[in-house]
């Protein structure tokens, strides 16, 4: 799915560079953020920043992109779409995910929760095609993951915390093998945990 040059959208710290280019075609990854994005490690700067109006590249730069929980950052989502769109090749490729079940975070930056009829109508919008989204998991990732956020994140002693985790540790790993089972439908009473997939330029 990656090669040639990547640019990897809100790249942060880049957790994911040395991975896809030891085991990818890869051959050029670029780390793109926005200027006003936190601070990230002193040893680890994005090559690029941009106002999160138009990125600083030309046309048609880059063969594929990826943007990893990112959309739900962008208070404008089509402005973000419709730039990865045009510096991406024709047949690029962009690979995202969106979480759906989630605790509010890097706040006030924190702006939807997609389902997957609206992203594919924000990709579709800014020109893409050959859209495919599936969820991360469905109810039992749900529950699973419901229970490690409550138990990782909420207000409780950190005694009720070693407690719990040992309690509900083989429970959440049961229901997450439970869930790798089942295949997740998009219709009405699904939860899902998240979304990823993939779309393509002309």
């Amino acid at each position: 799915m990656f090669n040639g040059d990547l640019l990897d959208i809100g790249c942060g710290k880049m957790p994911y560079k040395h991975y896809i280019l030891d085991n990818s075609a890869v051959t050029k990854y670029v780390g793109l953020d926005i200027d006003t994005a936190i601070v990230y490690d002193q040893k680890i700067k994005p090559d690029f920043l941009w106002d999160g109006q138009v990125m600083p590249f030309e046309d048609n730069s880059f063969d594929c992109a990826f943007g990893t929980e990112v959309l739900e950052h962008c208070p404008n989502p089509e402005v973000i779409l419709k730039e990865v769109n045009r510096v991406l090749k024709p047949d690029g490729v962009f690979f995202f995910t969106v979480p759906f079940l989630w605790n509010l975070h890097e706040t006030p930056h924190d702006e939807y929760r997609y389902t997957p009829y609206a992203l594919k109508r924000h990709l579709e919008n800014s020109g893409f095609t050959s859209i495919q989204i599936n969820a991360t998991g469905g109810w039992h990732a749900s529950m699973a993951q419901m229970l490690g956020l409550w138990v990782r994140r909420s207000q409780i002693s950190q005694k009720k915390r070693k407690i719990l985790s040992y309690i509900l540790k083989p429970i959440i790993k049961y229901l997450i093998k439970l869930d790798k089972n089942i295949k997740v439908n998009f219709v009405d009473g699904q939860m899902i945990t998240g979304l990823y997939g993939i779309a393509k330029t002309k």
